[in-house]
């Protein structure tokens, strides 16, 4: 069935069950994912799969679902299940009807560019991958590669109506070397021509040879130059605080800090769902609404916090476009670069720690921002402004507010990360925080 079949059938079911409110996005999604391991193909899967997500207002009550079978039987019960779901949840004190359409979108953002689905494209990228890590030094490289096609349609009560295709590329490689040393690097883009699997294939085999007899790290607080997939996290991190669920939800050490310093003067972070070519890229959210560029933080000072229609209205503001389903979230986080090379960043620093990868960011008290992560992959000891050696069996144990307010310096090349500990594309450059808390780690 096509999709705005499914979306009518959607939206006619739940109005007749009474709801005065109604969103419905339509997923249409091709997928070929290539795994391998010991530089060896492992799994080559083609996936094809179409989900319909349904949120509805009813009497001042809300709920939402989701639906994977597309046939009109299955809709009719899943628009049924949802709205005796809404009726028996309690009212929402704060209803905000769905914002009023019609709505034009940016043409430039509706389509991209199909990206090859072929199992021989994909399989040749991964082997370009795994041998230019062995060319670098690396023993072995394990991995996955995935290409999509998706198209995304909505259809709001509000009369929004749209579609738009969105393609892209994502390869993870960890490249290992001599005993435990290892190295991990990402690509992604959304056109084919911005796809560098031998670069990527380099550089995490050049971080594993690097990463050669590791010993253990020394715990204390010290000046850390933290590498693109380290940065991204926090950023992402960040990105998620500033949403205003979060902060209405106690979960944000961003609540109550609007136009306020929140970090050093050399950060400044924008969410951006209209950027051309960006994998998060979108022409609407999900309320319909026409998306747009929204500066988070500028030179430090807290600005904005993103918002749906009903968390705009509670604070007195204009949404930011940045509807969820459930919650406001980014699309595209982006940090404005600095003016040194990873070299200069290296070179600023006496006796410190150079982190490449981290995993396992987890919080102790998410309203402050406490967190530990523990360094994944290549880490190395910086003395006198040089790599002094391989490290091993450190974690870093922080605070949020400590790292942007310690934030240093940043480089002036960026790179967009994404893979599973960063959900959300960031385009972020390398950076260096001043005394990082450094603690002990078995692992």
């Amino acid at each position: 069935m096509k999709a705005n079949e499914v979306a009518s059938i959607l939206m006619s079911r739940c109005r007749k069950g009474g709801a005065s409110d109604v969103v419905v996005l339509v997923s249409e999604n091709e997928e070929a994912m290539v795994r391998f391991s010991n530089n060896e193909i492992s799994i080559c899967n083609d996936i094809r799969e179409n989900n319909a997500f349904i949120f509805v207002y009813c009497q001042k009550r809300r709920a939402g679902t989701s639906v994977a079978d597309m046939s009109k039987r299955s809709l009719e019960a899943a628009s049924d299940r949802l709205m005796d779901a809404a009726n028996r949840s309690p009212p929402s004190e704060r209803y905000v009807p769905l914002p009023s359409g019609p709505f034009g979108y940016d043409r430039r953002l509706l389509r991209s560019k199909e990206v090859s689905l072929d199992p021989k494209t994909n399989i040749g990228w991964v082997k370009e991958a795994v041998q230019a890590a062995l060319r670098a030094g690396a023993s072995r490289a394990s991995g996955s590669l995935t290409a999509r096609n998706t198209t995304i349609t909505i259809r709001t009560t509000g009369e929004a109506d749209g579609v738009t295709k969105r393609s892209g590329i994502e390869l993870s490689l960890r490249a290992f070397g001599q005993g435990v040393a290892s190295g991990h690097a990402v690509c992604v883009a959304t056109r084919e021509q911005d796809f560098d699997p031998r670069l990527t294939g380099t550089e995490a085999g050049s971080l594993a040879k690097l990463a050669a007899n590791p010993v253990e790290g020394v715990a204390g607080p010290r000046p850390a130059v933290l590498g693109p997939m380290v940065f991204a996290d926090l950023v992402q991190q960040v990105g998620r605080m500033a949403s205003a669920f979060h902060v209405e939800a106690g979960l944000s050490f961003l609540a109550g800090r609007l136009d306020q310093p929140i970090g050093s003067k050399a950060l400044t972070l924008v969410d951006d769902a209209t950027l051309p070519g960006a994998l998060g890229t979108m022409p609407f959210d999900h309320e319909g609404l026409p998306t747009k560029r929204t500066t988070i933080i500028a030179d430090g000072v807290l600005r904005s916090y993103l918002h749906n229609s009903s968390t705009a209205a509670k604070a007195g503001v204009e949404s930011t476009a940045n509807a969820g389903l459930i919650a406001p979230q980014p699309f595209n986080l982006v940090v404005e670069p600095g003016r040194f090379s990873l070299e200069d960043l290296i070179g600023q620093v006496d006796d410190g720690i150079y982190v490449t990868n981290n995993w396992y960011l987890r919080y102790q008290d998410y309203a402050r921002g406490d967190f530990s992560t523990i360094p994944r992959d290549a880490m190395f000891a910086i003395k006198d402004g040089q790599i002094a050696g391989s490290l091993k069996e450190l974690r870093i144990s922080d605070n949020l507010p400590r790292i942007l307010s310690n934030l240093r310096a940043m480089g002036r090349e960026r790179r967009w990360v994404k893979w599973w500990e960063v959900e959300t594309p960031t385009l972020v450059p390398a950076a260096v925080v001043d005394d990082v808390r450094f603690t002990r780690s078995s692992m």
